[in-house]
């Protein structure tokens, strides 16, 4: 198998998105925290408008950074 060396969806662009207990998504009251998986960054977020802001600009943030700076640094004991 050869790994295609610019996938579709590159671990750059994966999410974990984590909805807070008191979040109702069948009624669209969405609420909670999205966190990038390769730095670890994330926000917090109170409806669905600032959810899709909040990404916005942090896709953006990470298209404009260069990729070994997106990397969270190695833990030298492992």
């Amino acid at each position: 198998m050869t790994l295609n060396p610019q996938p579709t969806y590159p671990s750059l662009g994966c999410y974990v998105l984590k909805l807070h207990r008191d979040a109702l998504p069948q009624q669209r009251q969405l609420r909670g925290r999205l966190e990038h998986i390769a730095t670890g960054e994330g926000f917090e977020f109170a409806d669905a408008e600032a959810l899709v802001a909040g990404l916005a600009r942090h896709a953006a943030a990470q298209r404009n950074t260069p990729a070994e700076a997106a990397r969270p640094p190695l833990d030298p004991a492992l």
